[in-house]
């Protein structure tokens, strides 16, 4: 691993931290200022579950491991912007609300498709060496 991927890696382990924090405080809001109960449990569920599956594949036991995990943090990224998209055009959340969560979440999404990428590319390359 280069210097550049740790520091790609830490920024990516703060970044899905910092935002699954806001997952939470946001889905108090919703359970406590909105009284929605089914939605706020799903988005906490996925919004939380990014950073968590990027903590498994930080720990991998293989580099096809590493981007197995990976994928499911990407996957568990889109399914939370699904749900700031639909708490959204049901008037859950404001639209600046909406635009920040979500502006978070596509970072993040793009960055672990980065990752992904680059260590498939990796993989793929010291095979054929």
């Amino acid at each position: 691993m280069t210097y550049q991927d740790k520091i790609e890696n830490n920024n990516i382990r703060n970044k899905t931290f910092n935002f699954a924090v806001r997952i939470v405080n946001l889905s108090k809001f919703l359970i406590e200022e909105k009284k929605e109960f089914i939605i706020s449990k799903q988005i906490l569920r996925s919004g939380t579950s990014v950073g968590a599956n990027y903590r498994e594949a930080d720990n991998a036991e293989s580099k096809a491991d590493f981007v197995h995990k990976l994928a499911i943090s990407q996957k568990e990224a889109d399914e939370t912007i699904y749900w700031l998209e639909l708490l959204y055009a049901t008037q859950y959340i404001e639209k600046e609300q909406f635009k920040s969560l979500e502006n978070d979440a596509t970072k993040i999404l793009k960055i672990i498709k980065t990752i992904i990428i680059k260590t498939k590319q990796n993989i793929k390359s010291n095979r054929n060496q």
